[in-house]
């Protein structure tokens, strides 16, 4: 079909491409390093169709920190917003994802899901017997948002985030030491570093960005995440999403979205359209170098900005 989002999309894609060169692939994670810097691909969802891919929209990468808005949705439809929010703030950081900081200061209630601290404690409230039980609960979701049944997570990712998780040990047991955790340290890191491990491609994302975009529904019409958990889920992206780049992105950009450090953006303009994005040249926060960039120059174009 003819799309509005075609041929100058594409354009806007070389525009933005030379900025791969500004930054860095992830190697704190050994698997990660293998990802070819020059990458750029990008994909929106109508409903209707896959408007426009660009790039190598069907390659396939990992959520990583996309996973955390997941997980967040999950755990709302397991126990609802008083006992997730007993575990975890609201509230956004100027810290790295990764501080351990300011759960000194808070007697270790992380400031928010979207920080590792708070990711881990969300985890933790996700229902099941074993991380094979949660890890299918979260995958099941995934797959009905993205409609592809085959969505799985890469073993090889999973057991090397889980070999080098030090920093995330930490954060883990911190929390155990004050109750906002009370399983086996190692037993949530093997259901984090898997749910992290999740792999998909743009149109994937693009179409989990539909769904938080259209209200919780697909474009069947079908509930896949309730209304007023989707709404929260895209209040944590515009305030919390994009690391500690976030109140600059909603200033530049202004589309609820959530980056990781494989180079993965999800984004969902609301009751319009989802995007998926994958650039794996990170900045020094974190997020895709040129991702961000694309997701600036689609919003300016389009105009998609909420605000």
């Amino acid at each position: 079909m003819v799309c509005q989002y075609g041929e100058q999309l594409e354009k806007l894609v070389k525009e933005v491409q030379p900025f791969t060169a500004n930054g860095k692939v992830a190697d704190y994670i050994p698997a990660l390093a293998k990802a070819n810097q020059d990458t750029l691909a990008v994909s929106i969802y109508d409903g209707n169709s896959t408007c426009f891919s660009a790039g190598h929209s069907s390659e396939m990468f990992t959520l990583q920190s996309i996973s955390k808005v997941l997980t967040l949705a999950l755990a709302l439809m397991d126990h609802g917003e008083e006992i997730v929010f007993d575990k975890v703030g609201m509230e956004p950081t100027g810290d790295p994802y990764n501080s351990i900081a300011k759960l000194e200061s808070l007697v270790a209630k992380p400031l928010n899901p979207m920080i590792n601290a708070g990711a881990l404690a969300v985890s933790h409230l996700i229902e099941g017997e074993s991380t094979d039980e949660r890890l299918e609960r979260l995958l099941q979701l995934i797959r009905d948002m993205c409609g592809r049944p085959s969505v799985t997570y890469n073993r090889e990712v999973a057991q090397s985030e889980f070999n080098t998780a030090h920093l995330n040990r930490s954060l883990a047991f911190f929390m155990k030491q004050y109750r906002i955790i009370n399983e086996d340290v190692d037993q949530l890191l093997d259901f984090y570093t898997k749910q992290c491990a999740i792999e998909v491609n743009c149109d994937d994302l693009a179409r989990i960005g539909y769904v938080l975009a259209n209200k919780g529904r697909n474009e069947e019409g079908v509930e896949i995440v309730p209304f007023e958990i989707a709404r929260l889920v895209k209040t944590f992206m515009v305030t919390c999403g994009m690391y500690n780049s976030s109140g600059e992105f909603a200033i530049r950009v202004g589309i609820p979205a959530k980056s990781g450090v494989s180079g993965g953006i999800v984004g969902a303009v609301p009751n319009e359209i989802g995007i998926g994005i994958y650039g794996p040249a990170l900045d020094e926060k974190g997020n895709s170098v040129a991702g961000m960039k694309l997701l600036e120059a689609i919003s300016s174009y389009y105009d998609l900005s909420i605000f």
